[in-house]
């Protein structure tokens, strides 16, 4: 399958115009490999290849765009292999596809996709044949009457309890503290931020030094938010602390001062032996998570195995939910266009394990049988 590597898909944060100018240049790079469709002609702006590559620039995250490019790749190369038109494909075809789709497991065996996996797929595949037709180029949708696997609604990774937030939060500071070394107050940055704010990972890997901000004596940080817009959130004194000591630590190692500096927020460290890799890119989301892994199990959370950039928004929400803020706030701070998001995710599941009748039962069977001892 076709993938989309990390320097095809720039982030879509507010960039500057060239920059602008060459993300459409590599997205028009990548979608000319795609297989099953015409090839370009540059004299015609509605050409069905160029029309693909603004579909997967606009109003998309970097996360997104990856995905999408990865569904219509897949599709694309059945329809090649079968020696399918896509601009003529029918609902059979679809489902035919559909009933091919596996992925590769640990063990490099393929096996059939989850659930979360086709519907993923066949929402991407859907967007482009829309974006077709509101350009007069694709007649139909074939994936409009395909029927998508339900999945649930609540997360299969839990949050974290109180106690559990504050013994990862005082483990990385404390680790910051003993070190006092750049990457360990980094470590300790990355973490208070994700669990004193619900950033999603993307909004946090994104973001510059430059985002750092001031609004009405308040510290904030600007960041893109789902769907590529820009947002802010404020940092309390908890999460401004690592992140002041990282980038004063950061700044004295470059030789400039903190209001220099430029660049990612939080940055990778120069490789000790390899003078190629001085480090200064972005942290990868797979680095956030394999640091919340590491430090978890150091932490001794009994969590540690499950744990990942996302526990810490949903941390967020559910104990503010748990600790009476109003819903509509939790919905604000977390970014959630639909309040039934943040209520039957956050706060149902809370609900569902604490005020559940399980417990009621439990208190009646206990009565019944102490009487009977």
């Amino acid at each position: 399958m076709i993938t989309m590597s990390a320097e095809l898909v720039p982030t879509s944060r507010g960039l500057p115009e060239t920059r602008a100018e060459n993300r459409r240049q590599v997205l028009a790079e990548a979608v000319a490999l795609l297989p099953a469709l015409p090839p370009a002609d540059p004299l015609d702006r509605y050409a069905i290849r160029h029309i693909t590559a603004l579909w997967l620039e606009t109003d998309k995250t970097d996360h997104t765009r990856r995905a999408y490019y990865a569904d219509l790749s897949a599709w694309l190369g059945w329809c090649a292999r079968t020696g399918l038109d896509p601009l003529t494909a029918r609902r059979a075809d679809v489902d035919a596809w559909k009933n091919t789709l596996t992925v590769t497991g640990r063990d490099g065996l393929p096996r059939p996709a989850a659930d979360s996996t086709v519907a993923r797929t066949l929402a991407g595949i859907s967007s482009w044949y829309r974006y077709l037709q509101s350009n007069d180029i694709a007649d139909r949708n074939p994936v409009s009457a395909v029927n998508r696997p339900k999945t649930g609604k609540t997360p299969p990774l839990p949050a974290l309890g109180g106690e559990s937030t504050a013994k990862l939060l005082n483990h990385m500071e404390n680790r910051a503290r003993a070190n006092d070394t750049e990457p360990s107050w980094r470590d300790a940055a990355v973490v208070a931020i994700l669990f004193y704010t619900g950033l999603r990972v993307s909004g946090l890997t994104t973001a510059t030094v430059r985002d750092l901000d001031t609004d009405a004596g308040h510290t904030i940080l600007r960041y893109t938010a789902k769907g590529g817009h820009r947002d802010f959130v404020p940092l309390v004194p908890a999460a401004q602390h690592p992140l002041r000591r990282y980038l004063d630590l950061r700044a004295a190692r470059t030789g400039v001062r903190p209001d220099e500096l430029t660049g990612p927020l939080l940055a990778t460290m120069p490789h000790r032996y390899d003078s190629t890799k001085p480090g200064g890119k972005p942290l990868a989301q797979r680095d956030v998570w394999f640091l919340l892994r590491a430090q978890a199990r150091a932490a001794g959370l009994s969590e540690a195995n499950t744990i990942s950039p996302h526990t810490a928004r949903r941390t967020t929400g559910t104990l503010l939910l748990a600790n009476d803020v109003p819903v509509q706030k939790v919905q604000d701070l977390l970014g959630h266009a639909d309040i039934r998001t943040t209520r039957d995710r956050y706060d149902a599941h809370r609900h569902k394990l604490e005020t559940s009748p399980v417990h009621a039962l439990a208190q009646l069977l206990a009565d019944a049988r102490h009487r009977q001892s």
